[in-house]
C-alpha cells in the first residue's frame, strides 16, 4: 500500500511537471553515472586514429656508448664523443663499422686525389659524410631555436617560477591527461603515452663537456609533464625528475644511434654495472618508447592558423548583448589577444581561445540578427584581412522548425558574469541557426544590454530541473521571496512554461576527467589569465573548476570540451604566463572583480 501511494504520488508530480513543460529526462542521469559516448555522431566529425607506441626492438646494435668505466674517445670520422670501450675495433678510433669504412674510403679517395694534383690530403676530404648528418642537426637546432624564440617572444612577460612537478608531488595529486583536451596541442595524437615509456633525455649527471643523453623510463604523468628515472636507478627515487615530455630535448629511444648522439649513464651509477650495453639490451627489449615523428608532431600542432591583424566578430566585453569588430594582436597556444576596433591605445583589450564561442567571422552578427556594434572605420589598414569563416569553430545544425525555443521559456544557465553560479533564466529572443539570447531572471537590465548568446545546444544552458537533480545549488532570481525556490511554483506564479527537456544537449562524451584532477584553466572573468586549478565536481559534462589557493566563490562551472582548459604543462610549452596558487603568489588578483553579480 505504501509503494502504491508513493507511485501515485510521483505520477501526479510528474502530470504537475508535464503540465509546465518541466523535465522529466534527467531522472536517469547522475553525478556518479559515467559518461559515454554519444550514439549519434556527426557526419563530418573526422575521429583521427591514434597509431600504438613502438616496441623498441633491441638487436644489440643500438646502443653505441654503454660502458662509462674505460675513458672516453672522438671518432675520427665524424666527431662524435663516447665510451672508448664501446668503439670500433682495437685502435677505438671510429664509433662504428660504417664510420671505419667511410674514413678508410675517403682516406683512398682523398691520397689519389692527392697524388694526381701533388698535394698531401686534406682533413676535409676526411669528411666527406658528415654533411648529410650535420644537414638534420642544423634542422633541429633550428627547430629549437624557434621554440626558444617563442618562450622569449616580447609577447610573453615572465611569471614568477612555479615548480608543477613538486607542486604535485607534495600533495600526490594527479594531472588531467592530455587525451582530455582536444583542442590543445597533441590533445588527439597523444596516443597511450603511459608509465613505463621510455625515452632519450639529456643526461646532466656527468663531467663530460660535451651534452650526453640517457634512457629514461615515465614513472608518473600529469597532463605534459612527467616523472622521470633513469634507467640503473632501479627502485631508488632519489634521483627522479620532472620534464615536459613536448620539449626538443625529448626523443624516442634510438635517436641517439641514429643521430649520433652520446649515450652515456650518469656518473653516480656509472660503476653499478660491467656491461651497461647488456643491461640495456635485457632492460628495454619489448618495452614502448614515443613514436620516431614525435617532436614532429609536437611542432605541427603549434601551428595556430590566426594571424596577426585578422579582424573578427567577438563579443562586447561591456555589454554582452551586442558583437564588436577586433583585430587579432597576439596568438600564443591557440589562444588570441583581440583588440577592439576604433581603440586608439591598443589597450581595450581581450582574450579568448579561437575555438571559443565569443568569435566569429565578419558577417556573422548580421546574419543570425545579433546586436552589433558598428565601426566608424571606413576601410581596414594595411595588412588587415577578415578571418576565414574556416577558422572558427563549427556548432552543430539544428532544426528550428517545430517545437522549438520561444521567446519567454524559462530554462537554467551559467551566469556569464557569475561563472560559479547556475541560475533561473529566460529566454529572450530566437535568433537564426539555433542561437538564443538568454537572460537572468531578476537581474536584466532594462535595455537589454546584459543579455547574453547562447547556441541551442551549449553545454552551458539546461532544462528545468537540471540543478535539483544533481544536487547543484540553484540561484533563484534576485529578490525572490520565497524560498526554498521551488519551479513549479514559480511558473505557476508566472504564468510560464519551461523550454522542453528534448531541446537541450544532453550528450556527455567520455572526457576522462574526474575529481581531483590538475590542470591549468583561465580565469574567465580576467580571461588573460591562466591560473593554477582542480576539478573539485563532475556532473554529467558539467566540471567545477577551482582555482587553487583561491575560496570557492571564484569558482567556475565549465564544459568538459571548453577551449579554455588545458593540461598541466601548457604555458610552459606554449610561452603563456601561467599563475601560480595565490598564496605562493606576489601579484594577486583583485578579488573585488567589477563584473561579477551581486
Amino acid at each position: 500500500n505504501e509503494r502504491g501511494k508513493a507511485e501515485r504520488t510521483q505520477r501526479s508530480e510528474r502530470k504537475r511537471r508535464d503540465s509546465f513543460g518541466m523535465f522529466d529526462g534527467y531522472d536517469s542521469c547522475s553525478e556518479d553515472s559515467t559518461s559515454s559516448s554519444s550514439s549519434e555522431e556527426s557526419e563530418d566529425e573526422v575521429v583521427p586514429s591514434i597509431p600504438a607506441l613502438p616496441i623498441i626492438k633491441n638487436n644489440g646494435q643500438v646502443y653505441t656508448y654503454p660502458d662509462g668505466k674505460a675513458g672516453m674517445a672522438t671518432c675520427e670520422m665524424c666527431g662524435m664523443v663516447g665510451v672508448r670501450d664501446a668503439f670500433y675495433s682495437k685502435t677505438k678510433r671510429f664509433c662504428s663499422v660504417s664510420c671505419s669504412r667511410s674514413y678508410s674510403s675517403n682516406s683512398k679517395k682523398a691520397s689519389i686525389l692527392a697524388r694526381l694534383q701533388g698535394k698531401p690530403p686534406t682533413k676535409k676530404a676526411k669528411v666527406l659524410q658528415k654533411q648529410p648528418l650535420m644537414a638534420k642537426l642544423a634542422a633541429y637546432a633550428q627547430y629549437q631555436a624557434s621554440q626558444q624564440n617563442l618562450v622569449n617572444s616580447k609577447a610573453v612577460v615572465l611569471a614568477e617560477s612555479f615548480d608543477w612537478g613538486r607542486y604535485i608531488s607534495s600533495g600526490n595529486t594527479v594531472g588531467a591527461p592530455v587525451s582530455c583536451f582536444k583542442h590543445a596541442p597533441m590533445g588527439t595524437c597523444w596516443g597511450d603515452i603511459e608509465e613505463g615509456v621510455r625515452i632519450e633525455v639529456p643526461n646532466s649527471d656527468t663531467n663530460l663537456s660535451t651534452k650526453v643523453y640517457w634512457i629514461a623510463e615515465i614513472i608518473k604523468l600529469a597532463g605534459f609533464k612527467a616523472l622521470l628515472r633513469f634507467e640503473g636507478f632501479d627502485s631508488d627515487a632519489s634521483k627522479d625528475f620532472w620534464c615536459n615530455l613536448c620539449v626538443p630535448e625529448v626523443h624516442p629511444v634510438g635517436w641517439c644511434a641514429s643521430s649520433n648522439k652520446p649515450l652515456v649513464p650518469p656518473k653516480s651509477i656509472q660503476h653499478k654495472y660491467s656491461n651497461w650495453k647488456a643491461f640495456l639490451v635485457k632492460r628495454l627489449t619489448g618495452a614502448k618508447t614515443l613514436p620516431h615523428d614525435f617532436s614532429t608532431k609536437v611542432h605541427e600542432n603549434m601551428q595556430f592558423p590566426f594571424k596577426k591583424l585578422m579582424r573578427v566578430e567577438v563579443v562586447d566585453k561591456n555589454y554582452l548583448c551586442r558583437t564588436r569588430v577586433a583585430l587579432v594582436e597576439q596568438v600564443i597556444g591557440g589562444r588570441l589577444r583581440l583588440v577592439y576596433e576604433e581603440n586608439q591605445d591598443g589597450l581595450d583589450d581581450f582574450w579568448c581561445h579561437m575555438y571559443s564561442p565569443l568569435i566569429h567571422n565578419i558577417g556573422w552578427s548580421r546574419s543570425i540578427g545579433h546586436r552589433f556594434k558598428r565601426s566608424d572605420a571606413t576601410k581596414k589598414s594595411d595588412g588587415q584581412v577578415d578571418a576565414p569563416a574556416k577558422f572558427f569553430h563549427k556548432v552543430k545544425d539544428v532544426d528550428q522548425a517545430g517545437d522549438w525555443f520561444k521567446d519567454g521559456m524559462k530554462l537554467e544557465a551559467i551566469d556569464p558574469l557569475n561563472l560559479s553560479a547556475i541560475c533561473v533564466a529566460t529566454v529572450k529572443k530566437v535568433l537564426a541557426d539555433g542561437f538564443l539570447m538568454i537572460g537572468i531572471d531578476g537581474s536584466e537590465a532594462v535595455d537589454g544590454s546584459d543579455w547574453f548568446c547562447y547556441h541551442s545546444t551549449s553545454p552551458s544552458i539546461f532544462p528545468a530541473g537540471f540543478c535539483e537533480i544533481n544536487n547543484i545549488e540553484l540561484t533563484p532570481p534576485k529578490g525572490y521571496t520565497k524560498l526554498p525556490f521551488k519551479w513549479f511554483d514559480y511558473l505557476k506564479e508566472l504564468g510560464s512554461v519551461a523550454a522542453p527537456v528534448k531541446l537541450f544537449n544532453k550528450e556527455v562524451p567520455n572526457h576522462g576527467f574526474k575529481m581531483g584532477m590538475k590542470l591549468e584553466a583561465v580565469d574567465l572573468m580576467e580571461p588573460r589569465l591562466v591560473c593554477v586549478a582542480t576539478v573539485t565536481r563532475v556532473v554529467h559534462r558539467l566540471l567545477r573548476i577551482h582555482f587553487d589557493g583561491w575560496e570557492d566563490e571564484y569558482d567556475q562551472w565549465v564544459d568538459c570540451e571548453s577551449p579554455d582548459l588545458y593540461p598541466v604543462g601548457w604555458c610552459q610549452l606554449t610561452g603563456y604566463q601561467l599563475q601560480p596558487p595565490a598564496s605562493q603568489s606576489t601579484n594577486k588578483r583583485i578579488k573585488d572583480r567589477r563584473h561579477k553579480r551581486k
